[in-house]
């Protein structure tokens, strides 16, 4: 019986989980691969994404020479992320379900099934690093990921391990190869937690009632009309179809605002218009990962979004 530490690695298929495996074997830990299964239904080709991971995860795990198994979390998926994903689409926010996912999933449901197989720690693919039960920003500031993970707690946070968080994705890459893992050269996801890349709106659509209103300029002008208010976010330029996106000045097209009573969108012209800018905002749900300050203001540099 192995008296070597157990860490219980997240695998996802993808280069950065697998070389968090190879790291930590090389390291002396006795490795255990675990892929999540949290969405079971095909892209708009017809593709099964999930399936193609867990073949990735397969050749990564035999190649290691480590054990591995697959966890269904699509009930946990569904009820603790998606239905809230959908509902705050539908007060007219623009969600970020993998900060959902690190915190009911990842970090709550996945932690717990590996606490219990006897792990001594959770390790995953995240860029990221942890001191003394804290989050700090990984070394390749262009992967950093801190900003999904910022609801985990000290707790969580003592017994997670992030072995790529002080390494460049770079470096990263040229590991996978050195163990000649079938996803060193494997493209990146950038699509939605456990959903993958897809068209968004269509997707979208799928679940909520496309509602026609008018696009309004600050003035109250209609420019257009938008397919539902649920289907645009702040800032967004593309794909709003006003004019082919951009006017005969060659100005293109922003949202500013949006009016879920009314159903109306507020668009504007042009990437320089004051409509566009704010220098204050007011930020709720805070989460402290320690203790709060103990001193209340503070300065602070804060990241508003990824």
């Amino acid at each position: 019986m192995s008296t070597k530490p157990t860490v219980v690695v997240g695998l996802s298929g993808g280069v950065d989980s697998s070389v968090t495996a190879a790291l930590l074997k090389e390291q002396g830990y006795n490795v255990i691969g675990m892929f999540m299964k949290n969405w079971e239904e095909t892209d708009e080709n017809g593709v099964c994404t999930t399936a193609q991971d867990y073949e990735d995860v397969e050749k990564v795990a035999t190649k290691l020479g480590i054990q591995y198994y697959s966890i269904d979390f699509v009930k946990e998926y569904w009820d603790n992320v998606f239905v809230h994903f959908l509902k705050e689409y539908e007060m007219g926010f623009t969600p970020n379900p993998d900060i959902l996912c690190n915190r009911e999933i990842k970090f709550k449901a996945f932690f717990e099934k590996a606490m219990k197989l006897g792990a001594d720690a959770l390790a995953t693919g995240h860029y990221a690093q942890t001191a003394n039960g804290q989050l700090i920003k990984a070394v390749d500031n262009n992967k950093d990921q801190t900003y999904f993970l910022y609801t985990l707690k000290e707790d969580i946070l003592k017994k997670v391990m992030f072995p790529v968080g002080n390494l460049p994705k770079s470096e990263v890459r040229k590991i996978a190869a050195k163990y000649d893992l079938v996803t060193a050269t494997k493209k990146d996801s950038t699509g939605i937690c456990f959903i993958g890349e897809r068209n968004f709106q269509k997707f979208l659509s799928g679940y909520l009632k496309e509602k026609p209103g008018k696009f309004l300029t600050p003035e109250g002008k209609i420019v257009g009309e938008h397919k539902g208010v649920v289907f645009y976010t702040h800032g967004q330029r593309k794909g709003l179809g006003i004019g082919g996106m951009k006017d005969s000045n060659g100005e293109s097209w922003f949202v500013v605002g949006k009016n879920v009573a009314e159903n109306t969108v507020t668009v504007v012209q042009g990437e320089h218009h004051p409509a566009l800018f704010a220098d204050e905002l007011t930020a709720t749900e805070i989460s402290w990962v320690g203790a709060r300050p103990s001193q209340l203001p503070f300065h602070c540099k804060a990241k508003i979004r990824y």
